[in-house]
């Protein structure tokens, strides 16, 4: 699991728990009408844009997101760069022998590819689809969580609403102010909180591992056509490289 995010939900969540202890009771902060309204109404809103194969899995992405475990690009460089030593030494057969020893599933399989004998713009175009509708569905998911963002405040507002006319037409009853003036208050609370604690981080984190996958299976995907088409290791290394930062570089200079 990434440790910033780790870290970043349980610090935020439980600032934002003893900041209520240290003023009150926490059970003043719980309000179901609060939670139906804002929980309920903006998933309930979330669902009306979305399939629900694709409500369901963006809840999986957004798992995978946040479990996932990464695979440095310098580790998938210096993969590739094995790779395509041996088989230069030894030809594509000799793959089978580092297949267990390789992490990535998207290298391994299009490795195995090329060792089945697979022509190399066929290996390039399986790959690159197989990428490009991996990446689609987590801009699916991306989006989803976007919108929970913008809907949750949006719900948050209409909860307080609701309030506000219980609680003006209620005046004459001064202990019904009180709950109503809660459910106006806390709706808004509840919103912000969705929003800012959850929805937002979740989207921002997916937008991320997005980004780092395409430039992950780009490379992959570079990489294995310039082994198939037998170029030499060394200019395989200097073009791959280029995915890198030049901070990043020291390991491969000689």
């Amino acid at each position: 699991m990434d440790i910033a995010s780790l870290v970043g939900v349980v610090l935020a969540w439980s600032l934002v728990v003893v900041t209520i202890l240290l003023g009150g009771e926490i059970g003043m902060f719980v309000n179901a009408p609060s939670l139906v309204i804002v929980v309920g109404g903006s998933l309930a809103a979330v669902m009306t844009q979305f399939t629900m194969p694709q409500f369901i899995g963006s809840w999986k992405s957004a798992g995978i997101a946040y479990l996932y475990k990464e695979t440095s690009t310098t580790d998938l460089i210096n993969q590739i760069i094995e790779a395509a030593q041996l088989v230069r030494k030894e030809g594509l057969l000799a793959l089978e022998g580092i297949m267990d020893d390789i992490e990535s599933d998207f290298l391994r399989k299009g490795l195995q590819m090329g060792v089945d004998g697979q022509d190399a713009h066929i290996v390039s175009a399986q790959l690159s689809s197989e990428m490009m509708l991996a990446l689609g569905r987590h801009e699916i998911a991306q989006k989803m969580f976007s919108s929970w963002g913008d809907l949750a405040p949006a719900l948050g507002m209409v909860g307080t609403l609701i309030g506000l006319v219980q609680m003006l037409a209620n005046m004459s009853d001064p202990a019904a102010i009180g709950p109503a003036m809660a459910v106006a208050l806390l709706t808004t609370l509840y919103g912000a909180l969705i929003a800012n604690l959850l929805a937002i981080p979740i989207s921002k984190k997916l937008e991320l591992r997005t980004e780092q996958e395409r430039v992950q299976k780009a490379l992959i995907i570079e990489g294995i056509s310039s082994i198939q088409e037998g170029i030499n290791p060394r200019v395989i290394q200097e073009s791959l490289l280029n995915y890198l930062p030049k901070g990043s570089r020291a390991e491969f200079e000689d």
